[in-house]
This record gives structure tokens, C-alpha cells and sequence, in this order.
């Protein structure tokens, strides 16, 4: 049974609440998920009326939501929870008039999703704890990044913390929320076939990608601040490579399964100093072509610094000092305006000690999470006719096919979900998000300390030529 819960959306008026919090509502509204009882408000700034902020939020849904899954009477019902409520969050007062809105109901869950700049989380929680909003039932989301560094996460940590107990907080990553990494858990530990494998003796090394063509968008203030490292490496990549890597939890629950994030993110071999020169990369793209388009360099980009040294692409060589990956890279990579769209974890397998049949190739296991949910390994096997001559060949499962092509969730609406249901197994803890900040900081130390500016590359490229060195020199190659 669905649990009764008001939904406030701070930045309702922003992209994210737009563009990704609100169609997932109506999806999970759509589909029978939220209580009768529940109410969504949406916080922001802006001087609108209720009717103006729905047509607004129709108009964004309507763009976001298949054509086949929106229908007038099904978002005249969702608009009926959803509603407008002007204030500053930066001003204490506004949330004593937030506090009459909401009503004086103390057992009611509420559901606080701060889709905001992270320079307001700490002055939201305390001005909720000042208006006597964050009683024992209510709830907290915090989108990435959280901080710039380990001492700015730890502050605002701490000013959480002060206000709502751990398991009411709820940090999102929206990559937890895609089934296809979810069926990497199912994979990993549901399948005796794969778990003799899984280790250094069997593994070469592991690929994990997330590549984008598009640039910063209407990001650039941010993103100059950011970087990839800090907007990608920092959470994204590093929760993959924890749920690659991690041992099997004793069961299936948050504590369980975030211990052994944890365990995984501690065990991370530093890099810092000199270090920085062999195991990352960093880049910036430069003028070049997408999709037969002229697009500009990233330091004409809106509100981006015209002498910037952000990074638009790193990418990490990171080793895991435990008994089960020792000796085994982890690659690393990410970057905006490079040749193609895809986010995929590879796990490349060493080769058969003997090549009885002159030819092959080693077998690989392919997870791709985007533009398709898709998990492929690629075996050997014998080509038609006289000669043992082998071939590469596919098992390839698309999961859209596998399921009877129906719907499939977004990341969103799996998470919001289970915010509402309390379950924090696919949110990260205060730790995990402190330790990932204790390796990357050196990263960033080092390549600051040593100067060491992006390397250009192409928009529409595949990256700086230092990219693929960084796994040439091993014989090894990107899988493009």
C-alpha cells in the first residue's frame, strides 16, 4: 500500500524539477504508485499562480513524457495534487508561511527534494528545523554534487546531520536508479556462473565510460566551477565501479549493501603527486563538429571563463588494493562533446593461457546502460566450413526485448519511489560520500600543484591522443 506524503520540490521552477522530478510523478501517478492523499508543491521564487505553474509543468511533461503514456484525463487527475508555493528559501521567515500552508498535521510524511544549488542545502535544513518542519517523519534529498572537496561535504554533512537523522537522508544519484546497473547486482550475485570468475585471476582490467555529445548546455556557471571530475568522476563513475567491484552483501538491504560500497571506495590506491601524470588524463574540447554541426569550443560557452582550465574530460586509471582486484585497472572515463553517446561498463577477461586454434580473442562482457539497456558477452566460436577458424560472436540480451518491450522505469521514478517508501538501499551514505571525496581530492591537488592544464581535443572526437594512450601502453584499448 502506498504511503500518504506531501512532496515539496525545492526549485520547482528548474530543469531538473521540469525535466525529469515531475514526468516521474506523473508516471508513478499514472501508474497507480501514489496515494490518493498525496500532494506535490513546487518552491521556488517565481510570482505564479497555481494554474500558471501547471500549464507550465504540462507543457514540460508533455515534452518529456512519451506521446503514448500522456493523456488529458490522466494529467487533469495529476494536477489535482500538484500545486505553486512562492517563497525564498534562502529567507527564514518563508518557511513559517511554508509551515501554515502545510498544515499543523506532525505525523504526516514529507518528502523535502532540494533541487537547488548545493550553497542552499545547509540553509534549507536549518530554516526547516526553525519553522518546525522536520519532525521524525520527514525526509530529505540531496542532488550531487555534495560539496566541492572533503571539507566542504563534510560541512554540509554535518548541517544535515544536525537537523535529520541518517536514515532519513536521502543522497541521489539518478545512475543507482537504471535498471540495467541494477541488473548488474542481479547479475553478479544471482548467477553462480559468473561469481568464479570475478577476481584478478580471470579479469585483464574494467572499462567504465560515460561519453556525451552534448556541452555544457545552459550549465556553464556551474560547470566551470565543477569540472568532470567533480560533476562525474566524483559520483557516477565511482558508484559503478563500486557495484563492479563490491563483495556480495550478507543481504539485501542499505546497511549491507553500503558497507560494502564503502569498503570498496577505502580500499582505492591514492593517486596523488607525480602520479597524476601517468593515471589520469585531462581534457577540453575545443571548436569541431556533432551530428554535421559547427559547435563552439567549451571556453565560448555561456558564462564559462574565456581563459578557463576546467575540465571538460578526464579520465583515471584507479586500482583497488584488496585480495580480489589486486593488479586489475580500473579505466575510468568521461567527457562531453566527444564521437558518440554511450554510458557502458566493460569487463574485459584474459585471454586462454594456450591459443589452441592459432586465432581468438579474449572474452569480454559488455553492460550498457545508455542509448540502449543492454548486457552482451562476446564468446569464440567456430566460422562456417573447413578449418577451425574462430569468430567473435554475441550473446546479447536487450533488456527492453527480454521484458515484452513494456516501459521502462526511469532512473527517477525508482527513486523517488523509494524515497517515499523510506528504502535508502540505492542512495548514498554520509561515508561513501566522504570517501569518494578523500581519493579524488589528491587528484585534483596534484594536477594543480604539477600545472597541468587540459589537453584539447575535437569536439566530435574521441578525446586528446593522451586518452588512449593511457591504455596503449599497455596494450590495451578503449572499446569504441
Amino acid at each position: 500500500m502506498s504511503i500518504s506524503c506531501d512532496i515539496l520540490v525545492f526549485g520547482g521552477t528548474g530543469d531538473l524539477a521540469l525535466h525529469k522530478l515531475l514526468p516521474a510523478l506523473y508516471h508513478l501517478h499514472r501508474g497507480g504508485r501514489l496515494h490518493t492523499a498525496t500532494r506535490i508543491l513546487a518552491l521556488a521564487r517565481g510570482n505564479h499562480s497555481r494554474e500558471a505553474y501547471q500549464a507550465l509543468a504540462e507543457r514540460r511533461c508533455r515534452a518529456q513524457v512519451a506521446r503514448s503514456d500522456f493523456d488529458d484525463a490522466t494529467w487533469r487527475s495529476f494536477a489535482e495534487r500538484l500545486d505553486y508555493f512562492a517563497m525564498d528559501a534562502s529567507q527564514s521567515a518563508d518557511f513559517g508561511r511554508l509551515g501554515k500552508r502545510l498544515g499543523d498535521d506532525a505525523e504526516r510524511v514529507r518528502v523535502y527534494y532540494l533541487a537547488t544549488a548545493p550553497d542552499l542545502f545547509e540553509a534549507i535544513a536549518s530554516h526547516l528545523r526553525i519553522a518546525g518542519l522536520a519532525g521524525a517523519k520527514a525526509r530529505i534529498v540531496l542532488e550531487k554534487p555534495i560539496g566541492h572537496s572533503l571539507e566542504s561535504a563534510r560541512a554540509i554533512n554535518a548541517a544535515i546531520g544536525a537537523v535529520f537523522d541518517e536514515s532519513r537522508v536521502f543522497r541521489i544519484d539518478h545512475y543507482l536508479g537504471k535498471e540495467t546497473v541494477q541488473n548488474l547486482m542481479a547479475l553478479r550475485f544471482a548467477n553462480a556462473l559468473f561469481e568464479p570468475v570475478w577476481r584478478a585471476g580471470h579479469i585483464d582490467h574494467v572499462q567504465i565510460s560515460v561519453c556525451e555529445t552534448l556541452g555544457v548546455e545552459n550549465r556553464g556557471a556551474y560547470y566551470d566551477q565543477a569540472g568532470a571530475m567533480r560533476d562525474m568522476i566524483q559520483n557516477h563513475l565511482l558508484q559503478l565501479l563500486c557495484l563492479v567491484a563490491m563483495e556480495a552483501p550478507v543481504r539485501f538491504d542499505a546497511e549491507a549493501v553500503r558497507n560494502e560500497k564503502v569498503k570498496i571506495l577505502e580500499a582505492l590506491k591514492p593517486i596523488c603527486g607525480l602520479d597524476v601524470r601517468d593515471k589520469t588524463v585531462r581534457g577540453q574540447y575545443t571548436a569541431g563538429k556533432i551530428g554535421g554541426q559547427e559547435v563552439p569550443a567549451y571556453y565560448f560557452e555561456k558564462n564559462v571563463d574565456n581563459d578557463s582550465d576546467t575540465e571538460t574530460l578526464v579520465a583515471v586509471q584507479a586500482e583497488i588494493d584488496n585480495w580480489r582486484w589486486a593488479g586489475v585497472p580500473f579505466y575510468l572515463r568521461t567527457g562531453k562533446r566527444l564521437a558518440r553517446k554511450t554510458s557502458e561498463i566493460l569487463i574485459q577477461f584474459k585471454p586462454v593461457p594456450h591459443h589452441l586454434f592459432g586465432n581468438g580473442e579474449a572474452n569480454r562482457l559488455l553492460i550498457r546502460l545508455q542509448p540502449e539497456e543492454r548486457i552482451s558477452l562476446q564468446l569464440m566460436a567456430k566460422n562456417p566450413g573447413k578449418g577451425m577458424h574462430l569468430q567473435p560472436v554475441e550473446l546479447d540480451l536487450n533488456l527492453a526485448d527480454a521484458f515484452n518491450k513494456q516501459r521502462r522505469w526511469d532512473a527517477y521514478e525508482r527513486l523517488l519511489l523509494d524515497v517515499i517508501e523510506g528504502d535508502s538501499t540505492l542512495f548514498m551514505r554520509r561515508d561513501e560520500v566522504e570517501a569518494a571525496w578523500h581519493w579524488i581530492d589528491p587528484i585534483i591537488e596534484g594536477w594543480q600543484q604539477h600545472y597541468q592544464r587540459p589537453r584539447p581535443y575535437a569536439a566530435g572526437s574521441n578525446g586528446p591522443e593522451q586518452l588512449q594512450s593511457l591504455l596503449e601502453r599497455h596494450d590495451r584499448a578503449w572499446n569504441e
